[in-house]
């Protein structure tokens, strides 16, 4: 019987910072926090359009949407931001029902510049109303055919750095341009960003716990190899989808070894999910860590109000009247928490937003950016590439061509 593997020594938590810290000089979404935003932010306020319609996929879409579903409930912006990121014809014209497409500003967004998805809905949408330099903003990168496409047709376009992967993009104008265009403060978005940025890199507060949380993820992959995030708002939905992207594209890879890596990310949302898929973590098993994300304010005190006319004592919840949906929902929580932490051989740790704002979002997904980064680092992959993504791309593409 033979059986080979390769092995590779765990580097120190010194030597994992040392690289990050090497990484700044050529991967770039490390120095976005600290980018001028004066020209994204006076080019936004130029757009008076009602609805703002975001065509791109994946990186260029799920961080803009996750910060946007973050804020909205408690905002009140004057614009309507939309993502189409499908090629469902079914759900792109069930979105476009409530939508004029005469009072609509379009940005196009493809880091490539020929995302077939994207640049397919661009096609459409123009068939059913006019897109051109009046209605019409395009981000790519700068030597992009899509870029190329601006500039003859006059549209304005911003560059998308070379060295911004397409899910890193999301503090690069990729993010910020339609968000600003609807009235997110995206200051204060990258204020969130530079004080992780800062800490981390400063060797301060958040330095230890992610390079030790990454540690761990790495000793224990073989054992907890699945990563669960219970998010308790539903305002976090959208950003568990931008984490199981972060996570899944980048550590799925061969490191430097030849040795197949990768952890499963997995996105809930409480208390939804926790009649369903608590149970698969309680009594399933042991091979899932468990993140969960509490918001403290919510920014609503709407109440469950006292029964004054006993009409409901028959189900016997008068213990959770005059409390607000806010309490419950982080009572629920912490009851989950207490029940996971009880089991004793379930990794688990809290993340606790204190209230829902561009600064706390931008902390939060800052954070995860690095997270990954070092958990990469450890590894030994390349953390920012996605040749297994290509390989549908290529299939793709042979698929019209033996037609």
């Amino acid at each position: 019987m033979e059986y080979n593997k390769n092995f590779y020594q765990i580097k120190s938590n010194t030597e994992i910072f040392e690289r990050l810290v090497a990484e700044r000089e050529s991967v770039g979404y490390y120095n976005l926090p600290y980018q001028d935003t004066a020209e994204i932010k006076n080019y936004a306020k130029t757009i008076t359009k009602k609805h703002i319609i975001v065509l791109g996929i994946g990186g260029s879409s799920l961080g803009a949407r996750a910060i946007y579903e973050f804020l909205l409930p408690s905002a009140n912006y004057s614009k309507d931001l939309l993502f189409l990121e499908t090629i469902d014809p079914l759900k792109i014209n069930h979105c476009l029902k409530s939508v004029d497409l005469n009072d609509t500003q379009f940005v196009v967004i493809s880091k490539s510049g020929n995302t077939i998805e994207t640049i397919s809905i661009f096609k459409y949408l123009n068939s059913l109303a006019e897109i051109n330099n009046t209605n019409c903003t395009i981000i790519s990168e700068a030597k992009s055919k899509l870029t190329q496409f601006a500039q003859d047709n006059n549209i304005q376009s911003f560059d998308l750095a070379e060295n911004v992967g397409g899910r890193f993009s999301v503090f690069s104008v990729v993010g910020l341009l339609p968000l600003a265009m609807v009235g997110v403060d995206i200051d204060n978005l990258l204020n969130g960003c530079k004080r992780v940025s800062n800490s981390f890199f400063d060797k301060a507060g958040y330095c230890n716990p992610i390079l030790e949380k990454a540690r761990f993820l790495v000793e224990n992959k073989t054992r907890f190899h699945t990563n669960v995030i219970f998010s308790y708002s539903s305002t976090l939905e959208s950003f568990n989808k931008w984490y199981v992207q972060l996570w899944a594209e980048s550590l799925g890879k061969v490191n430097i070894n030849g040795t197949r890596q990768g952890l499963t990310p997995i996105g809930l949302v409480g208390p939804v999910d926790q009649h369903s898929f608590l149970q698969l973590i309680m009594e399933g098993v042991r091979d899932k860590t468990v993140t969960f994300i509490k918001i403290n304010d919510l920014k609503d005190n709407s109440l469950i109000p006292a029964d004054a006319t006993n009409k409901f004592d028959g189900l016997d919840l008068q213990y959770a009247e005059n409390i607000s949906f806010n309490e419950l929902l982080n009572k629920q929580a912490d009851a989950t928490i207490q029940s996971i932490q009880e089991q004793d051989n379930i990794p688990c740790d809290v993340i606790s937003i204190r209230t829902v704002d561009e600064f706390n979002i931008g902390s939060l997904m800052f954070t995860y950016q690095l997270l990954t980064s070092c958990i990469g680092a450890f590894l030994q992959i390349n953390t920012y590439n996605q040749p297994g993504v290509e390989y549908g791309k290529i299939n793709l593409r042979e698929s019209f061509n033996n037609d």
